[in-house]
């Protein structure tokens, strides 16, 4: 319980009439702290602290690495600058020792800050001393963590540039043939045949890695800590980074395993408008990135390049690529659903090289006054359109059908209608493609006309839809004829339920193996339902270890 003489002995309070102390005392909440625990997180909403025992670190993420800005001893604040800008908090607040700090809420400093004008006035000039030590922070250049020479139609070079801007790692780009090359890349300059060629931050140089060994270098987490976990989860996009979140925040040993990078196939949307609680959108990396970091902080383990070899359902064992094995009591099934590929002759000749399927944002610089297509009338393929309206010359999207209201949202089509540089060619195909070291030029069929035209293409995305990828899966788990995940009264019209108890909505032919995402056979394919059915598989995994415990 707070009382007003310890309210008192900080500065900014000490003039406070008895009144305003009492009114403080009765409504500041008092936080007893211990090392290493959060006061407030970066991001968290706006309030007033004050230390009054103990010592606080103000800490802030840089690129994915944790950086210290400061301290904050007894009788000095923090939140100055939320409460000012009326944003979330540009960093976090931990205790570096034992610690006790009084919170004031916003509203109740807003009623203080009127009945105090020098309360005001001192929050005032301590925001504005802040602010200016901000400013300074945002002059520093940046770290760069990975610096990266490699050709830009080199498939090697484009797959660890995609992983490390999946994985949020910053990465500093310079072609072999840049006149800066020199003055941007300390020492002997790398052969072509050991390109691409990486200098992490620490110095170390790395030729042509696997990005197993890359994200290792990187402090990513490749191996598990345990050897056996309440649940695992396949996949890391938004219904395993959701579950992971879920799991791990009510106590279970959780942990996911993730082939590529965390996000799936949301991570490479450029931007999710209808996402509630984003009334401005958010880019799917974005999402992923805050999904992630909760996930971590919440004590989930997420594996990167990693991928499930076979699952024993009996004994609920995952083998993983490269020999280990890892045991679970559930399993939560969240792989989602790859891109379809198109059968044109020489199309895989290029992938990597002027064609990609989806669209990773790392992709949009490099197409700068360039004529780009992508192929699908979809939202994934609306939202890239958008984004890369902003860096090419011209953007075509290449729609089989007669019009684009019947896949894609209305608001992506009266977007689309206003970029002046978006073009839409309906009854369209593209059925050849052309180039030598990289694609140069495709082949476009107006099937209304049964006319041929060979455009100029700077790159070609794919966008035409996509399928689960459940072949590996033991066939004890039920899936239908296009590989989705049956679930709930699914999997008991398949005749394949024989548990006396009826399954759960999520839980697959084999109880305690649970789907959600796309990867589960669903009619809604949807970030948001995603993100809903991996919180559901939770509270269904709490179910199935409390009826397995009894």
């Amino acid at each position: 319980m707070l009382t007003q003489d310890e309210i008192r002995a900080i500065p900014l309070f000490s003039t406070l009439p008895e009144a305003e102390l009492d009114r403080l005392a009765q409504t500041s909440a008092d936080l007893h702290l211990s090392p290493g625990e959060y006061a407030v997180h970066e991001g968290g909403e706006r309030a007033l602290y004050a230390v009054l025992s103990g010592k606080m670190e103000v800490v802030k993420l840089f690129d994915g690495v944790e950086r210290t800005l400061g301290w904050r001893l007894p009788g000095t604040i923090f939140g100055e600058v939320p409460l000012a800008l009326s944003s979330p908090f540009p960093g976090a607040y931990r205790a570096a020792e034992a610690s006790r700090v009084m919170r004031v809420d916003a509203q109740h400093y807003y009623t203080l800050a009127a009945a105090s004008s020098d309360v005001a006035t001192r929050m005032g000039a301590l925001a504005r001393e802040r602010i200016g030590g901000l400013q300074g922070l945002s002059a520093e250049p940046p770290k760069t963590r990975v610096t990266l020479i490699g050709a830009r139609w080199d498939a090697t070079c484009a797959n660890l540039r995609q992983f490390l801007a999946r994985n949020q790692i910053s990465c500093e780009w310079i072609t072999p043939d840049a006149p800066e090359l020199q003055s941007r890349w300390s020492g002997p300059c790398p052969q072509e045949q050991d390109c691409p060629t990486l200098r992490l931050a620490d110095g170390t140089l790395l030729s042509r890695p696997a990005t197993r060994e890359l994200a290792e270098r990187l402090g990513l987490q490749t191996q598990p800590h345990l050897d056996a976990y309440d649940t695992l989860i396949i996949g890391g996009g938004p219904a395993g980074l959701a579950a992971a979140v879920y799991g791990a925040s009510e106590g279970l040993r959780t942990i996911v395993v993730e082939r590529e990078a965390p996000g799936g196939q949301a991570g490479t949307s450029s931007r999710i408008e209808n996402y509630l609680g984003f009334p401005g959108g958010i880019s799917g990396d974005e999402l992923a990135s805050r999904a992630l970091q909760q996930a971590r902080r919440l004590g989930a383990e997420i594996l990167v390049t990693r991928a499930v070899a076979r699952v024993d359902t009996a004994t609920r064992e995952v083998h993983l690529d490269g020999g280990d094995v890892v045991r679970a009591h559930t399993l939560i099934l969240a792989t989602g659903v790859t891109w379809r590929r198109l059968a044109i002759e020489g199309f895989d000749r290029f992938i990597g090289k002027g064609i990609y399927y989806g669209s990773a944002r790392s992709e949009a610089s490099g197409t700068h006054g360039l004529d780009v297509y992508l192929i699908g009338g979809g939202n994934s393929s609306g939202q890239a359109a958008l984004y890369f309206a902003n860096h090419a010359r011209a953007v075509t999207l290449v729609v089989r059908g007669d019009s684009l209201e019947k896949k894609m949202s209305r608001y992506l089509v009266e977007q689309l209608a206003g970029k002046t540089n978006v073009t839409v060619a309906l009854n369209s195909e593209v059925v050849g493609v052309h180039g030598d070291t990289h694609l140069s030029a495709i082949d476009v069929l107006d099937t209304a006309s049964a006319s041929v035209s060979r455009r100029e293409c700077g790159g070609l995305f794919v966008f035409i839809g996509a399928d689960a990828e459940t072949g590996w899966l033991p066939p004890e788990i039920a899936c239908d004829k296009r590989g989705y995940v049956l679930t709930g009264d699914d999997i008991v019209k398949a005749g394949r339920w024989s548990h006396k108890r009826d399954p759960y909505l999520l839980e697959s032919s084999i109880p305690g193996v649970f789907a959600c995402g796309d990867v589960r056979l669903s009619p809604v394919k949807r970030v948001a339902s995603a993100v809903g059915e991996g919180s559901m598989a939770i509270a269904f995994v709490h179910r199935y270890l409390q009826e397995d415990r009894a």
